[in-house]
């Protein structure tokens, strides 16, 4: 009976292990009673990994490998990567940004050497997919990461920040190979968008590079695009229907007190010749203005439909939805006055989905 009994209790042992070894669900973070600890359960709520992690630990969904911190028996305080599989890597070893811990992106994840302050890649599984010998990397982009060596680390006067100088950037995959030597990076290029080809691209939308097996790869421009498809379509016989059609379901605008968010029907329709004489102006080659690239801020963009534009630790998914914000700037009586229009990347094209004017009063269309 008691070796029946043992042999019942390996056999649901082993498959609770199966079980979790090949979990591929997405858990989700929540806090213990006091808010002062992180914790995840899975998509039928049951608790995975009980709280125990610092508020600092980022990441909202667990997919695959996360970066932590907690605290031990002893006080201490520890950080590591830990996998779905509960695999523990890089201990003290995470890679930190502007006091945030990286969040994985494709199933990588960057840490840090604490020892030589270089930068390298985990994969999902926690095994080493990049050593740590560049001074920085990108975050995985449809399988490329960008890297630079031999930098020198210069600090703002307040030691808060930090930026590289100098040195050599690369193009890589994920497997260490190095594809363009000399790459020079430009936060506007779409990676989703790469082509291969034996000659340069004269796309004047996209940028091309030499690779090191003498064919060219090249990459849309996410401002040149936003650009054209501006000036040359939405802007040309703009009807209020077709200002509808280029925007999100949401409109987020700066109504006198707080921000307000309405539907893009409602607000367009009260707004419409406001904001068509706005976008407007920059055919004016007089127009003082310019285009701003950057990603959505959840402050403003919370709603349920934006969560498919962040990532797992809540922060914008810029490299492949990045927003473009127009910037038009008026001098009234010696005061100058700026007005915003943002426009998101999103899977059907861009989409309007703030409007913030600082020189004429915005209707409220639900007063």
């Amino acid at each position: 009976m008691k070796t029946k009994t043992f042999l019942l209790t390996f056999f649901i042992t082993t498959l609770t292990m199966l079980a979790h070894a090949q979990d591929n669900t997405i858990w989700t973070a929540f806090y213990n009673k006091k808010n002062t600890a992180i914790g995840y359960k899975d998509q039928k709520g049951n608790i995975k990994i009980k709280p125990k992690f610092t508020l600092f630990s980022p990441t909202i969904r667990f997919e695959n490998i996360m970066a932590v911190s907690e605290e031990d028996s002893q006080g201490r305080w520890k950080s590591y990567y830990l996998t779905k599989k509960g695999k523990t890597v890089g201990i003290d070893s995470l890679h930190i940004f502007d006091h945030s811990f990286d969040c994985e992106n494709e199933g990588f994840i960057r840490f840090r050497d604490n020892k030589t302050d270089k930068a390298g890649l985990f994969d999902k599984n926690g095994a080493i997919a990049i050593p740590a010998q560049y001074n920085e990397l990108s975050r995985v982009s449809n399988g490329l990461v960008t890297a630079i060596a031999g930098a020198e680390k210069t600090y703002t006067d307040d030691r808060e920040h930090y930026a590289w100088t100098g040195g050599q950037e690369f193009l890589l995959d994920t497997h260490n190979n190095v594809i363009v030597e000399d790459f020079k990076l430009d936060d506007n290029l779409n990676f989703f968008s790469l082509l291969k080809a034996p000659t340069a691209s004269t796309d004047p939308l996209r940028t091309s590079f030499l690779t090191k097996d003498g064919a060219y790869i090249s990459f849309i421009n996410f401002k040149e695009e936003f650009k054209q498809w501006l000036t040359t379509d939405l802007l040309i016989d703009l009807t209020n229907k077709k200002l509808i059609n280029a925007s999100f379901d949401i409109i987020t605008w700066d109504a006198p007190i707080l921000y307000e968010k309405t539907k893009r029907e409602a607000f367009i329709a009260a707004n419409f010749e406001l904001i068509k004489k706005g976008l407007l102006e920059i055919l004016n080659p007089k127009t003082n203005y310019f285009i701003s690239n950057g990603g959505i801020n959840r402050a403003l963009y919370d709603d349920d439909a934006f969560d498919k534009y962040y990532n797992n630790c809540g922060e914008s998914t810029e490299n492949k939805n990045p927003t473009m914000t127009i910037i038009v700037s008026h001098t009234i009586q010696s005061e100058l006055k700026q007005n915003q229009y943002e426009f998101l990347k999103t899977e059907t094209g861009y989409k309007l989905i703030g409007v913030f004017i600082n020189d004429a009063p915005i209707k409220n269309p639900t007063p």
